[in-house]
């Protein structure tokens, strides 16, 4: 019989179904759980209590999966009596697990029937005599806001308790819980965080013991306030059979999210704020007399700072953002000692991340660690952005050199997955899809099976069959349930065993292809548009840290990635997939087995531009869009290559003829160039109205598209046509609009503003639109955004190589008459002018090897939100970081 007394039951079943006994508390399971159950079953069980006014409940185990159809093929049946004719109690199905049932008598009836096929991981349930409190052990919640609390709250809870609480918010949702009293039995020897002996609470990011554990919780310290976007938030309680206590209680809100597709991946995570609680911040030692404490470690604390025990770089300082987050910059400053007023900062220092606490990976720029250059002083904040943005819920910093002493204070910097448009996750990490919806080529063994492939939440992953698999003839699928808005994809690796240390139980794909389907037989790749092939995908450089790749939305129910390239340890993957409902009067057309075309085409027509004339300036101040022609700005007659304009009114051959001013459907205005074999090197050149002295800073902002082998600059000119380089983009940006900033700063003189653009190769475009010159946007605003989400690129999580650069490179005009000065006796002042210019090359050369100070603010204390000012404490700079050295790297 499939059951068991006060244990869990084995996955092997003999029979199914029998009469029980409730005296003695028991569990009921589908055969073979918690592996698939076998189809064509129905199997049926009679409990019963010894007492007749005795009454019997059911708590089902959150790791609750059946056929999901209407209950109609695969399904559990609760009856309250001892027979199918019974009054029914429930009849359940899908993967989320029933609430407690409680009969009114003491016999209660239970029957599990399968069908023919879609087996699941079925059902554990424990049955038991009724006690009160027990039916509030299991509640699924799915109403705005509510309040969660232990059984029996606010007197003491029952013993023995095993109970789990699942928060179900709706899409674009964000989940608050904040715990307003909590006091569960510990152990008062245990000291470390989570180290819970008798009574806990675990909270979940997902369900629960199928999602990442976010914390486990016992005493009577509050836990932190915990907000989670990922999906599903879930809580267990479990007790023992001695001490009980008073128990928790914790509210929960749900807040919908506004999406924009503008939004900057640049918010403080909450050190400085306290979003960020002590118990999330940790380190390897801290200085012996307790005033140099890692809970210190915040930005612009006044009390001193972090300091280890000894000055080593073996030291570090760690933060726990409890949830996978994108990481997208670090704010550091040292200490002065409040006893001794020393100074003490670090230099320089190295970041580890982590997904889980245990595998780390000291982060890379190319081949070799990199070395992020710190502080100066040790008031001074430093910003570091951090060239490929990282996915990582641990994070930890790593002093390398230092001044006097280490001493850290900092921030970090980013934002959560679900930020972007159209990001949801879709179930894999939460648990939220099933099992039996993750399918593969070929399974390795049972313990490395499709399931467990979640990204993050498993801790080994999905190893396909053979020990040589062929390069695009294993896949990995997910069945989303319904058709939605597929918009990216997130790959992580796998370990191949438990506890191991070599790199054979760590493996992860290098590169893949992927496929999408409406219907599980009609499969399409996604395309490259440069090729007109399917798109090879960039996978992952380590086995612990995700990566995450766009495209272009599609609309799929079937998701399929096959490896094309693997570690030397084999093909090994956990991920996720990032998506959105589609839209309500959305109708997926029906798919054919040909491949999808690319999403915008690529052409080598030369087209002839068209003429455009000066214009007043729009209504909108300050705003060129270009629908009233060019606002006073204008084109350069010198130029070989000239803007030509894109009209709402004609059809041009660019693929894409979408104006962002004018909304995603519309036509409209904008400025543009192709490459073709005759515009290559040629540059088209656009002067604004003369800026007058003394004017700003301002803050220019930009759309643009940049496609293939093309470079957009923005110069700044003066009167004698010396040009100053403000801000640089090269190479692939991908077919999307993006947003360019860069500081225009005030200057004595009178200039104009430059934007170039030119081709390296034959194929592309660049596009501009919207030129805003504001002074209202703060300078700290006009140093994004962090260019978070954008299509896939090489190397990395998130894209580094898209920001602008601030650099001075002065151009002065060639001299007229310099023919003459040789013909006429000057070969002595040219060697001279000679040897100057080597000089300086060579001086400037070993300048640009360097970091780069960028940008100064002597009123912001912080990044991005601008100065918090103290009474009677002067506020310090901000310094940003800016790689130079590569020439990939730009801000």
């Amino acid at each position: 019989m499939s059951t068991e007394s006060d244990s869990l039951p084995s996955a092997k079943v003999e029979t199914c179904g029998g009469q029980l006994d409730a005296s003695k508390a028991g569990y009921i399971t589908s055969p073979g759980y918690p592996l698939e159950y076998p189809p064509h079953q129905s199997c049926q069980w009679v409990i019963s209590a010894p007492e007749p006014s005795q009454r019997i409940v059911l708590n089902f185990n959150p790791h609750f999966e059946l056929e999901r159809l209407d209950c109609r093929y695969d399904f559990i049946e609760i009856r309250d009596g001892n027979s199918e004719s019974a009054d029914l109690l429930g009849r359940h199905c899908s993967n989320i697990a029933p609430p407690a049932i409680i009969s009114s008598g003491p016999v209660i009836h239970i029957k599990f029937v399968s069908d023919y096929a879609h087996q699941g991981a079925g059902f554990s349930l424990r049955y038991e005599i009724y006690k009160t409190g027990a039916e509030h052990c299991f509640r699924n919640f799915s109403a705005p806001t509510g309040v969660i609390e232990s059984p029996g709250f606010p007197d003491k809870y029952p013993h023995n308790l095993e109970c789990s609480f699942i928060i179900i918010p709706p899409p674009q949702t964000e989940v608050t819980l904040t715990f307003q009293t909590f006091d569960l039995e510990n152990d008062p020897l245990l000291l470390g965080e989570g180290e819970c002996k008798y009574d806990w609470l675990d909270v979940w990011d997902g369900l629960p013991q199928v999602g990442p554990l976010i914390g486990r919780y016992c005493g009577t310290k509050i836990p932190p306030e915990i907000q989670s976007s990922t999906g599903l938030l879930s809580l267990s309680f479990h007790t023992d059979m001695a001490v009980a206590k008073d128990g928790f209680s914790a509210r929960f809100n749900m807040t919908h999210k506004e999406i924009s597709d503008t939004f900057h991946c640049s918010n403080a995570f909450g050190m400085e704020s306290g979003k960020i609680s002590d118990d999330q911040i940790s380190a390897s030692t801290s200085f012996y007399d307790g005033r140099w404490q890692p809970r210190q470690a915040r930005l612009n604390n006044e009390d001193n700072a972090w300091t280890p025990s000894e000055d080593s770089n073996k030291e570090y300082i760690q933060v726990d953002l409890h949830f996978l987050k994108v990481l997208t910059g670090i704010a550091t400053q040292g200490a002065i000692s409040k006893e001794t007023l020393k100074s003490y900062y670090v230099t320089t220092f190295k970041l580890e991340v982590s997904t889980n606490g245990e595998d780390w990976m000291i982060y890379r720029h190319g081949k070799n660690h990199k070395i992020f250059h710190a502080n100066t002083d040790p008031s001074e904040v430093v910003l570091n952005r951090i060239p490929q943005p990282v996915l990582a819920r641990f994070v930890r910093i790593r002093p390398q050199t230092w001044n006097n002493g280490i001493a850290l204070r900092f921030e970090l910097y980013g934002c959560q997955i679900t930020d972007a448009p159209c990001s949801e996750l879709q179930g894999m990490l939460s648990g939220v899809l099933p099992d039996s919806q993750i399918s593969a080529s070929s399974v390795r063994d049972l313990h490395w099976a499709p399931g467990a492939a979640r990204l993050v939440a498993s801790r080994s992953g999905w190893f396909p069959g053979p020990a040589q698999p062929i390069a695009g003839e294993e896949w990995l699928q997910v069945d989303l349930g319904t058709p939605k808005t597929v918009r990216g994809v997130i790959t992580q690796g796998a370990r191949s065993g438990e506890g191991g240390t070599t790199s054979e139980n760590r493996a992860y794909i290098r590169k893949y292809r992927l496929a999408h389907s409406l219907n599980g037989k009609d499969w399409n790749f996604v395309m490259d548009s440069k090729t007109s092939m399917p798109k090879l995908f960039e996978g992952n450089t380590h086995y612990d840290t995700p990566e995450l790749r766009r495209f272009e939305e599609l609309a799929a129910q079937f998701i399929r990635i096959y490896p094309e390239r693997w570690s030397p340890a084999g093909i090994g993957m956990r991920m996720e997939i990032l998506g959105c409902n589609l839209p309500e009067t959305s109708t997926p057309a029906a798919e054919t087995s040909k491949p999808t075309q690319p999403s915008s085409v690529e052409t080598t027509t030369t087209q002839k531009p068209s003429p455009v004339t000066s214009a007043a300036l729009p209504s909108q101040k300050g705003l060129c869009d270009f629908e009233q022609g060019l606002c006073g700005w204008t084109l350069d007659p010198d130029s070989d290559l000239s803007w030509a304009l894109h009209s709402s009114s004609k059809s041009t051959a660019l693929g894409q003829s979408q104006d962002l001013s004018m909304g995603s459907n519309s036509l409209g205005n904008y400025l543009y160039i192709e490459a073709s074999p005759e515009t290559v090197g040629q540059k088209a050149r656009l002067f604004s109205p003369s800026v007058d002295p003394d004017t700003g800073p301002l803050c220019l902002m930009f759309s643009y598209q940049l496609e293939n082998q093309g470079t957009l600059r923005v110069l700044l000119q003066n009167k004698d046509q010396e040009e100053t380089l403000l801000w640089s983009l090269r190479g692939d940006q991908e077919p999307i609009w993006k947003e360019g900033r860069t500081i225009i700063p005030r200057s004595p003189n009178e200039f104009q503003v430059v934007i170039e653009g030119f081709f390296e190769g034959t194929k592309g475009h660049i596009w501009i639109d919207n030129i805003h010159m504001s002074v209202n946007t703060p300078l700290e605003e006009c140093t994004q955004p962090f260019a978070a989400f954008p299509p896939d690129m090489t190397g990395g999580a998130l894209p580094g190589k898209s920001e602008p650069t601030i650099d001075s490179l002065s151009v002065p005009p060639v001299l007229p008459n310099w023919y003459y000065i040789m013909a006429g006796g000057g070969a002595i002042l040219f060697l001279v002018i000679v040897i100057v210019m080597a000089v300086s090359c060579r001086h400037l050369t070993a300048r640009r090897n360097q970091p780069t100070m960028a940008y100064y603010s002597p009123h912001s204390a912080h990044y991005p939100n601008g100065g918090v000012h103290r009474a009677g404490v002067s506020t310090p700079k901000l310094t940003v970081w800016v790689e130079k050295g590569d020439g990939n790297s730009y801000w």
